[in-house]
C-alpha cells in the first residue's frame, strides 16, 4: 500500500490534548489510589494532579453542555462574556510570548447605538485578537469611545430645545455641564452593546477621547506642530454649517443628487444699447450680491466683443462688475457666462485668488444675508432667493427658470445645505506630514489590505489641502491659544498648555497688567482621533510602559470609507510625534448592504438591527455572517444566510452532543487508558489507522495549516468557508456517520475500535472548536467546557501546531468509497428504496481498489444501507449483472446493486407507463406552440425561450424514462 506521510519536525504530546481527566465538566472526583494497583495509579499520576486544577466553569453555572440543552441558548451569551472578563482573560498576557498583537479600536461616537457596521469591524477585530491571543501572542484590544464633537453638541441642544432651553441663553459653562451629565448617563450604551458582539477588548484601558491624558495629549499635539510652523491662522474658504454656527471637514459633507432649479438672470452691459445683455444661468440666485466679474470663455463668439467691459449686477442700485475670460469656463453649460462669487463658491474662491479678484461676502453665520445684500439683509437665504426671483421677474431682469438637478452638498451630521463661507479658521500645513506618510507606503512600512486602497491612499496624500482644524463648538478640546485684551488677535496670540501658562507667557511679554482670553472654538473632533493608536498608550510620557510595551500597534482595521478621516491622519500624527508608523497593517472592510445590495437607510426601511439580529439568530451566526466577507468589498446581508449560519450552529452543538454521549464514563479508568493509547502527532500513529479515521485526520490537518496560513494573511472569510465545509461536509456528513459502526457494532475486536473513534472524534472536534472559537466565541466556549474537564478555557486555549501528520493517498482513496456510496445512495433515491431496507451488491474494481474498500465494508454497508451478508468484492462482473443497476463510481470502480432488491419490477413498470404518457402529452403540447407561427411570432422573447427551455427538458425526461423502461421490462423476461 504506497502511502505518502509528512513527518512531523515538532511532535505534539497528544496526552496534554486527550488526558481524560481534563475531560470531565461537573463530574464527581474519585479517589484512585484507594481503587487501584500503585502501578496503575502511577501511569496516571499526571492526570490525577490536574484534578486539582478545577475547570474554573466547573458548577457555577455560567455552562450548559449539550447533554442536558437541545439547543444552544443565546441567553448564555451574556453570562460567558462576564465570566471571560472575570478572569482576565482580555488582558495582555506574557507568560506565553513577547511579541505583542496591539490594535486600537475605530472609537465609535459616544452618542451612537449599535448598527451593522460596528457588527462588522467588533467581528474581524476580535477576529485578530482571539486569534493571537490562542497563538501565544500578548494581545492587547484596547478600546474607546469618541466625544463626537457636532453629532453629541447636536443631540443634547435638540435634548434643551424640547424642554424650551436655548444653548446661547444657558452661557458655555453650564452647556457643557449638561453634555457631561449626559455622557454619563447614556455615553456607556455603544459600549455595552459592543460587549454584546463579543468584544474581548481590555476594558480596564478604555478611553474617551474627553480624558484628561488624552486632552493633555492633544493639546500638547497643538503646540508642537504650531512651533514647527506647521498650524497657522487664516480667512479661507470652508465649508460652513449655519445651524451649528461651525465649520465642517470637506469629508464631512455629503453630496445628495436633488430637484431644483436654475435660474436664468439677465446682466446689462454698462454703456451698452438696450440689447446688450449676457444672461447668466445659477442654482443660487441668493449669491449674485457678491459677484466680483463675469468670466466667459475667450473662444465664444457670442461674448468676445464684450471682454474688458463692465455689467451692472440686478438689484444693486448698478454696482459695476468686469466681464474677463477664462478658458476653463464651459460654453456648453447653461448660457456659457459664469458670475464669479467668491464668498459662496469653492471654485469660485480659487479663480478670485488667482486673479486678485476682491472677495465679497454677502452671508451672515446664521445663513441670513448681511448688509451687502442691502434691502435683502436679515432674510434667509432661501426665503431671499424667492424674494429676489420674484423682484427680478417683476423688472424683467427675469429669463427663466428651469428644473435642474442640483448635486447638494449637506452635512453628514445635521443635514442642513452647508453654506460655502469665507471664515477666519485654524489650519494645519498637510503636505510636509502627507511627504512622510506616503514613504511609509511606499517602503513598506506600512502594508493596505486590500492592497488596490494604496493608489486611492496615494492619491489622496499627493493632493491634499491643508485640514481645518478649529470648530466654532462649544463641546470639545478648546484650542490652546489666548489673545490679549485689546491687542490684534491675529498678530498677537499666545499658545500655551493651559490658562495660567498663558498668563504667565503674556505678563513676561506685555507686562503684568495685561489681560487674556482664550479662542472660543474647539478642534476638529478628527484631531484628537488621529492621535488615538498612542495618545490611549500614554504619549506625551514615553516612559509610560504601556507606550514602551504597545507601540507601534500591529493592526488598524476600520471601514474603507473613512481611510482620509482617520486613517491617514493618524499616519500622519504617529510618524511626526512618535517617529515611527503607528501601526504595520491597514485592513479595510466594506459596507454592509441589503440582500439587494443596497446601503441600509431608514428611508428605504431595510436597516438590520444588530441586537434584533443577536437575539433571533444568536452572536455567533451573526458574526459568521459578516466575516465570510472579503477586505475592501461590500457584503449582501440577508435572513437566508442568517438562517443558515444559525442552523450552523446547531449543527455544531448537535455534533457536540453526540460526541459526549459517546464518551467513557469518568470512572471507565481502563476505558480512558485504552483510548490514550492513540496519538495523532507522529507519522506512524496516523499511518496505522484505519482508512476512515487516517482520512478525517489527514484532512483536520491539512485545515488546521491551511486555515493558520488564511489567518495570518488575514483571509477570514476563507477560514470561514474552508472550516464549515470540512465539518458539516467531513466531520458530520461522513466521519461522525462512520464512526456509529464502531462504537456500536466493535464485533470480534472487543472495544479497540470503539476507543479509537472516541479518541478521533475527540481529538478532531476539540480541534474544530479552536478553529472556530475566533468566529463563533460563545458556542464553540460552551461545547468546550461541556466536554471532559479543560485545562484551560477555549479562549485563551493553544492554538493546534500547525506541522502535523497527514496521510495524503488516504485522503485519495476515502474519496472513492464516498464517490461509491454516493452512487449507491442515488440509486436507492432513484428506485424510491425504502431508507431502512439494505441490499445486496457486489463491488468490481481492481485488487489493489478492493483491498482498501473490502476492509471498510462494514462502513460501506453502514453508510450505504447494505446488506453486509451479501455485499460481495471482484474483479469482475457478476453472473445476474444483466438483471442489476450498473453504477460506475469513479475509474475502475464499479458497483452492480440487483433490481429485484430494490423494486417491484412490474409495478414500477406500470408507473413508469403512466408517467410516460403524461410526460409526452405535456411534451407534445409544447411543442405544438413551438410549430405555431402565431406564438413564435406575437409572444414576447423570453416566453418562447422559456418554452424551448421546458420542452428540452421534458424530452430528456422521456428519453430518461423510455431507457428505464426498456431496463426494467427486459428483467421482466428475464425473470418469466
Amino acid at each position: 500500500m504506497s502511502t505518502s506521510i509528512l513527518s512531523l519536525s515538532s511532535p505534539l504530546s497528544v496526552c496534554n490534548k486527550l488526558n481524560p481527566l481534563l475531560f470531565y465538566t461537573r463530574r464527581r472526583t474519585v479517589s484512585l489510589s484507594s481503587r487501584y494497583p500503585r502501578s496503575r495509579f502511577n501511569r496516571f499520576a499526571t492526570s490525577i494532579r490536574l484534578l486539582t486544577v478545577a475547570a474554573a466553569s466547573e458548577n457555577n453555572g455560567v455552562f450548559t453542555s449539550p447533554e442536558i440543552a437541545k439547543t444552544f441558548d443565546f441567553a448564555a451569551e451574556e453570562r460567558i462574556y462576564n465570566w471571560w472578563e472575570s478572569q482576565g482573560y482580555f488582558k495582555p498576557n506574557f507568560d506565553r510570548g513577547s511579541d505583542p498583537f496591539v490594535i486600537s479600536m475605530p472609537p465609535p461616537n459616544v452618542t451612537g447605538s449599535l448598527h451593522m457596521g460596528h457588527a462588522m469591524f467588533v467581528t474581524l477585530e476580535d477576529i485578530m485578537v482571539r486569534y493571537n491571543r490562542m497563538k501565544g501572542r500578548p494581545t492587547l484590544w484596547l478600546p474607546g469611545t469618541d466625544h463626537a464633537g457636532i453629532a453629541t453638541q447636536l443631540v443634547v441642544e435638540r435634548m434643551l430645545a424640547s424642554e424650551g432651553i436655548k444653548r446661547v441663553e444657558m452661557g458655555r459653562d453650564e452647556f457643557t455641564k449638561k453634555v457631561w451629565q449626559w455622557k454619563e448617563k447614556y455615553g456607556g450604551t455603544i459600549t455595552n452593546q459592543i460587549k454584546r458582539l463579543g468584544a474581548s477588548c481590555d476594558w480596564s484601558r478604555e478611553h474617551f477621547t474627553l480624558d484628561e491624558q488624552l486632552s493633555q495629549a492633544v493639546v500638547e499635539a497643538f503646540i508642537r506642530l504650531h512651533e514647527k510652523g506647521l498650524i497657522y491662522q487664516g480667512s479661507y474658504m470652508v465649508n460652513w454649517s449655519p445651524t451649528l454656527q461651525t465649520a465642517v471637514s470637506d469629508l464631512e459633507v455629503e453630496y445628495s443628487e436633488e430637484s431644483g432649479y436654475l435660474y436664468h438672470i439677465r446682466y446689462r452691459v454698462a454703456g451698452g444699447s438696450r440689447n446688450d445683455w449676457l444672461t447668466v444661468a445659477t442654482t443660487r440666485p441668493e449669491t449674485l450680491f457678491g459677484d466680483v466679474a463675469l468670466a466667459v470663455n475667450p473662444q465664444d463668439d457670442r461674448y468676445s466683443k464684450y471682454i474688458g467691459q463692465m455689467a451692472i449686477v440686478p438689484l444693486t442700485f448698478g454696482r459695476h462688475v468686469p466681464i474677463i475670460s477664462d478658458k476653463h469656463v464651459d460654453k456648453e453649460f447653461g448660457t456659457g457666462v459664469l458670475k464669479i462669487s467668491p464668498g459662496h463658491d469653492h471654485n469660485d474662491y480659487l479663480l478670485a485668488r488667482k486673479l486678485g479678484l476682491p472677495i465679497l461676502n454677502v452671508m451672515n453665520k446664521d445663513g441670513t444675508l448681511n448688509e451687502v445684500a442691502g434691502m435683502y439683509s436679515g432674510l434667509d437665504r432661501f426665503e431671499a432667493r424667492k424674494k429676489l426671483w420674484t423682484e427680478l421677474e417683476e423688472t424683467g431682469l427675469a429669463v427663466k427658470k428651469e428644473p435642474h438637478t442640483l448635486r447638494v452638498p449637506r452635512s453628514q451630521r445635521g443635514g442642513e445645505i452647508i453654506e460655502p463661507l469665507v471664515s477666519k479658521q485654524w489650519f494645519v500645513s498637510m503636505e510636509p506630514l502627507a511627504e512622510k506618510a506616503l514613504q511609509a507606503v511606499e517602503k513598506g512600512e506600512l502594508k493596505i489590505i486590500p492592497e488596490r486602497f494604496e493608489k486611492i491612499y496615494n492619491h489622496w496624500l499627493s493632493n491634499i489641502k491643508d485640514w481645518c482644524i478649529s470648530r466654532q463648538l462649544w463641546w470639545g478640546h478648546r484650542i490652546p491659544v489666548w489673545y490679549i485684551v485689546g491687542k490684534d488677535k491675529e498678530e498677537d496670540y499666545i499658545v500655551a498648555r493651559n490658562a495660567d501658562e498663558a498668563l504667565g507667557k503674556s505678563h513676561k511679554k506685555y507686562g503684568k497688567e495685561v489681560e487674556i482670553y482664550q479662542d472660543p472654538d474647539v478642534l476638529d473632533t478628527w484631531f484628537s482621533s488621529a492621535l488615538w493608536p498612542f495618545s490611549t498608550l500614554g504619549w506625551p510620557d514615553l516612559s509610560a510602559e504601556d507606550f514602551k510595551r504597545f507601540y507601534p500597534t500591529t493592526m488598524l482595521e476600520t471601514g474603507h470609507d473613512i481611510l482620509f478621516f482617520w486613517v491617514a491622519r493618524m499616519v500622519m500624527m504617529g510618524i511626526e510625534f512618535t517617529g515611527k508608523v503607528p501601526f504595520s497593517y491597514i485592513y479595510l472592510h466594506g459596507l454592509i448592504r441589503d440582500s439587494q445590495g443596497r446601503k441600509m437607510s431608514k428611508t428605504l426601511g431595510n436597516v438590520i438591527d444588530p441586537l434584533d439580529t443577536i437575539k433571533e439568530f444568536g452572536t455567533d451566526a451573526l458574526r459568521f455572517t459578516v466575516a465570510l466577507g472579503t477586505a475592501g468589498q461590500d457584503l449582501n446581508l440577508s435572513t437566508e444566510r442568517l438562517t443558515s449560519n444559525k442552523a450552523f450552529t446547531n449543527k455544531l452543538w448537535n455534533a457536540g452532543k453526540f460526541v459526549l454521549q459517546n464518551l467513557p464514563k469518568e470512572n471507565d479508568i481502563s476505558a480512558w487508558e485504552n483510548i490514550l493509547s492513540y496519538k495523532f502527532d507522529t507519522g506512524d500513529s496516523v499511518l496505522n489507522l484505519p482508512l476512515p479515521e487516517r482520512w478525517v485526520i489527514s484532512k483536520l490537518h491539512l485545515l488546521i495549516e491551511s486555515v493558520s496560513a488564511s489567518y495570518d494573511k488575514f483571509f477570514f472569510g476563507e477560514v470561514g468557508r474552508e472550516t464549515y465545509d470540512f465539518f458539516w461536509a467531513d466531520f458530520a456528513d461522513w466521519y461522525i456517520e462512520a464512526s456509529k459502526g464502531r462504537l456500536y457494532n466493535s464485533g470480534n475486536d472487543g472495544n479497540s475500535a470503539a476507543f479509537m473513534a472516541q479518541a478521533v472524534l475527540l481529538y478532531t472536534f476539540e480541534n474544530i472548536l479552536k478553529v472556530l472559537h475566533p468566529f463563533m466565541p460563545f458556542v464553540t466556549e460552551e461545547l468546550w467546557q461541556a466536554l471532559p474537564n479543560r485545562k484551560h478555557a477555549l479562549i485563551v486555549t493553544p492554538w493546534p501546531e500547525t506541522q502535523l501528520p497527514r496521510c495524503t493517498s488516504s485522503i485519495k482513496k476515502f474519496e472513492n468509497l464516498q464517490t461509491l456510496v454516493r452512487a449507491i445512495r442515488n440509486t436507492r433515491a432513484e428506485y424510491s428504496v425504502e431508507p431502512a431496507k439494505r441490499i445486496s451488491a457486489s463491488v468490481v474494481a481492481s485488487n489493489e481498489v478492493i483491498e482498501y474498500i473490502a476492509e471498510e465494508k462494514e462502513v460501506l454497508a453502514l453508510l450505504s444501507r447494505l446488506d453486509l451478508q451479501n455485499l460481495h468484492f471482484m474483479n469482475s462482473s457478476p453472473g445476474n449483472a444483466d438483471q442489476s443497476v450498473h453504477l460506475v463510481a469513479g475509474e475502475g470502480l464499479e458497483a452492480y446493486l440487483p433490481l429485484a432488491d430494490m423494486v417491484d419490477i412490474s409495478a414500477e413498470v406500470q408507473r413508469l407507463s403512466k408517467r410516460l404518457v403524461k410526460m409526452q402529452k405535456e411534451y407534445d403540447g409544447m411543442l405544438a406552440k413551438l410549430n405555431s407561427p402565431k406564438f413564435v411570432e406575437k409572444a414576447p422573447e423570453e416566453v418562447v425561450r422559456a418554452v424551448q427551455e421546458k420542452a428540452t427538458e421534458a424530452e430528456e425526461k422521456i428519453t430518461l424514462t423510455k431507457n428505464r423502461l426498456e431496463f426494467l421490462n427486459s428483467n421482466v423476461l428475464v425473470s418469466k
